[in-house]
């Protein structure tokens, strides 16, 4: 599982990176998620990324964040679906409205937490 949390964290490393470069584009890929299908795709990857830390994390370089983290991630991955398309609407146009400065910052933030996660469990 310590594979699959790796992946994982990298894989939000490489979107923050994205974010960062490309805040726009990937500001158009997140809108594809804008539909009931997307928000339950959104909400497994969450739950399979928070599961495998949470998994992974008696193995990792610091147990206790990378559980906290799995924790949180999971969670968030239960409540995503509840949200709503119309409401993770509002939240795009709120953050596309905030300009690419304010995107480019959070893409740094994903970055930060994806690489910190994957050099937590890295085996």
């Amino acid at each position: 599982m310590a594979v699959v949390a790796l992946v994982l964290s990298l894989f939000v490393a490489t979107l923050g990176a994205a974010g960062i470069v490309f805040p726009k584009k990937l500001l158009g890929f997140v809108r594809r998620f804008q539909s009931p299908a997307g928000l339950y795709g959104a909400a497994a990857l969450r739950i399979v990324l928070g599961t495998a830390l949470l998994v992974a994390s008696g193995a990792s370089r610091a147990p206790g964040a990378v559980r906290i983290a799995g924790a949180i991630i999971f969670v968030s991955g239960i409540v995503t679906p509840f949200f709503g398309v119309e409401r993770f609407r509002r939240i795009l146009d709120w953050w596309s409205s905030r300009g690419t400065v304010f995107l480019r910052m959070w893409g740094g933030v994903a970055l930060a937490i994806g690489l910190l996660l994957a050099y937590a469990v890295i085996p």
